[in-house]
């Protein structure tokens, strides 16, 4: 409460009235920071947007693609069916295009070898990781936008608390030579 005594009335716009007291250097102040709020918004919406847009574009492009293969377990898996954690172990399967191909995939521990298990594959072939759900997507698309809207946001942020810090070192520079030339002359006032 005491704080709030000292300080007066919160008036909105304030830098933008008209005042005799108002210098260059306060309006100069006043457009940057609208400015640089105005940046920082564009900025981290515009790029969160465009990061979450490509990332769910990636994600349904993999849904489209990746298809789902039996693979046969090459080895008898390590481990007893009763451990209960998959385990890896070497298998085989034939891609679409009829190439035969080997890789590693999580299997029940203990799976004698020739038993199928289910595992996803790219276009060429290769092993990848079963895509993302919609749901998925669409999280890790807002987490990821998100995540670089901030990030992109940060840049102007910072750069106009840069210049709002050097335009008040100026200010204050200027305030400590009008001091100097003044000063003197209010202490023969008081005397």
């Amino acid at each position: 409460m005491p704080l709030k005594a000292f300080r007066g009335p919160k008036v909105w716009l304030w830098r933008w009235r008209r005042n005799p007291l108002r210098r260059r250097a306060d309006k100069l102040e006043a457009w940057l920071v609208l400015g640089v709020w105005l940046l920082t918004v564009l900025t981290g919406v515009l790029s969160g947007l465009a990061a979450a847009g490509s990332v769910e574009h990636g994600l349904a492009r993999e849904r489209l693609e990746w298809r789902p293969a039996v693979a046969l377990v090459a080895e008898k898996a390590p481990g007893t069916a009763h451990s209960g954690e998959r385990v890896w172990t070497k298998v085989r399967w034939t891609a679409a295009d009829g190439s035969p191909h080997t890789g590693q995939a999580r299997v029940e521990p203990g799976s004698p070898a020739g038993s199928p298990v289910t595992v996803w594959t790219d276009p060429q072939g290769h092993l990848v990781t079963r895509p993302a759900s919609v749901s998925q997507a669409h999280l890790r698309a807002g987490l990821i936008g998100t995540l670089v809207g901030v990030s992109a946001a940060a840049v102007p942020f910072v750069s106009g608390l840069a210049l709002r810090g050097r335009l008040e070192r100026r200010r204050m520079d200027d305030w400590d030579a009008e001091w100097a030339r003044l000063g003197p002359q209010w202490g023969r006032m008081t005397g």
